[in-house]
């Protein structure tokens, strides 16, 4: 189901809880939020339709791809970039790395580990950082 975008900053300020089999649906309700918002955004972290729960998805490509729980192990080639996000206005400075590697779990709550470089790994970043609260 194609949810609301949250723009309530005091919302998106709230830390997220580890995400459980339980919240599967919120995975369909953020592919289907990312594939009808796709011409502006390019991923997507749960609080951003209003559950506070570690679950993210990226495009790659044509693919969509969620993360639940995911957890950068490694990264590296920091560099400084500025970053929207479709929950925020306007643009804002942050640190990224060019190189990440990941640990999640996919949508069947299987363990899975991956490496992104790129803008991949940019986007990656940007929605895990929404776990903290921290606004991007």
């Amino acid at each position: 189901m194609i949810r609301q975008i949250v723009k309530d900053p005091l919302f998106l300020q709230q830390k997220s809880d580890l995400a459980t089999e339980a919240d599967k649906q919120v995975i369909v309700d953020l592919m289907d939020t990312l594939n009808a918002n796709m011409d502006r955004c390019v991923g997507m972290a749960a609080n951003m339709i209003g559950v506070r729960k570690q679950i993210i998805v990226v495009a790659v490509g044509p693919f969509v791809i969620p993360m639940v729980n995911p957890v950068i192990i490694k990264k590296s080639g920091k560099y400084e970039t500025e970053e929207s996000c479709l929950s925020l206005e306007g643009v804002r400075p942050c640190t990224r790395y060019n190189e990440i590697e990941v640990d999640y779990l996919d949508r069947n709550f299987k363990p899975q580990h991956g490496k992104y470089t790129g803008f991949t790994a940019q986007i990656i970043q940007h929605e895990i950082q929404h776990f903290s609260g921290e606004l991007i």
